[in-house]
């Protein structure tokens, strides 16, 4: 199982932006399935964006705002969200199927994604 660990995350206020970053600590396909969710307090695990074979996927909550994004050199996934709001306040995790592309209704399906890192937190002031 490839182990994911998650950085960037931190205090801004409403409209400002952030940078999230999760390195795997192996080799992880460009076609690999990998997503980023995120889960305030009382609320359940959602997904956020996803990235497989150069196509990504973006919950509507977030389209125009954030932008998912994988550096392969650096086994690295990013998350780029730009006009940020209170409600974006959250744990965000990285999460991967490796072997796996993303497809079909399934790209933030939390029940296929199988490696899970252990989150880093974001919030957002208004």
């Amino acid at each position: 199982q490839v182990q994911l660990v998650e950085s960037g995350g931190g205090s801004v206020q409403a409209g400002g932006s952030l940078r999230l970053s999760c390195a795997a600590s192996e080799y992880t396909s460009s076609w690999w399935c990998m997503g980023w969710f995120r889960q305030a307090p009382g609320k359940e695990r959602e997904g956020v964006a996803a990235i497989s074979a150069g196509y990504t996927y973006y919950a509507d909550s977030v389209k125009g705002r954030f932008t998912i994004s994988r550096d392969g050199l650096k086994n690295t996934l990013y998350l780029q969200m730009t006009s940020l709001k209170s409600e974006d306040s959250a744990m965000y995790y990285c999460a991967a199927r490796p072997n796996t592309i993303c497809r079909g209704d399934s790209w933030l399906r939390l029940s296929d994604y199988k490696s899970w890192g252990q989150g880093t937190q974001v919030t957002v002031s208004s």
